[in-house]
């Protein structure tokens, strides 16, 4: 049985182009978040149409039980966090499957306590010690009055594995933060939440992994349409 997941980044935000932590704040997409977003739908779409074959023909096949390829699949659920962000890109993912987004509170974006809001300039202006220990061990260190990331870890991933449980040999997709995701992924991949920050996450990104029984393979991370990482599947 195989379970495929499509892990998403919410698009762009409005605001001054300044990279910032904005947090659990409310912040809505940009135009260009928008359009972000379309795009990844679109490449979500034609990946499906042939992510049966995919599977048929992968080596994995003879590793893990084999399944023959099924008619053409469709997402069976999309779910996000309850920032505005995320909602909103989420309702672009399902609108073309005709799904209506779950809203998972779990998934939302770790609180950065006083840096909220802030840019990272202003950051390493006004907290200079503390954003540079958070930068170099962000597991041990935490934004002042913010979460920390084992506290993020705790809550996403207990609802991450729950998903995956719930649609075991289905095709979801989760629309989330950059944080979040980060996490999500060092799960996966058994790697230290120290290295949470060796794993880029764009706007509107998207990673796809495949769960073979209980076996995941990354397939896709990091990708994006308008940076031209997409293929024909």
């Amino acid at each position: 049985m195989v379970t495929t997941l499509y892990l998403i980044r919410h698009g762009a935000v409005e605001g001054d182009g300044a990279k910032r932590y904005n947090g659990s704040i409310n912040v809505p997409l940009s135009e260009t978040g928008i359009l972000q977003v379309k795009a990844a739908a679109a490449f979500l779409k034609a990946h499906l149409g042939n992510a049966a074959l995919s599977r048929h023909m992968s080596y994995l096949k003879d590793i893990h039980a084999g399944e023959e390829p099924e008619k053409t699949p469709s997402l069976s659920s999309v779910y996000c966090s309850d920032l505005s962000r995320s909602v909103r890109s989420a309702e672009i993912i399902a609108e073309p499957f005709g799904l209506t987004p779950v809203i998972e509170p779990a998934l939302r974006e770790r609180s950065f306590g006083d840096w909220e809001g802030m840019t990272f300039s202003e950051i390493r202006d006004g907290y200079p010690e503390q954003f540079g220990l958070w930068a170099e061990n962000p597991l041990k260190y935490s934004p002042p009055r913010g979460e920390t990331t084992g506290d993020v870890r705790d809550r996403a991933i207990g609802v991450f594995n729950a998903i995956i449980e719930k649609h075991q040999g289905g095709y979801v997709a989760v629309v989330a933060h950059g944080g979040i995701n980060r996490i999500i992924l060092c799960h996966i991949l058994g790697s230290p939440l120290e290295h949470i920050f060796r794993i880029e996450q764009d706007h509107a990104a998207v990673n796809i992994i495949e769960f073979w029984e209980k076996y995941p393979v990354v397939k896709l991370m990091n990708g994006r349409p308008d940076a031209g990482h997409f293929r024909n599947p």
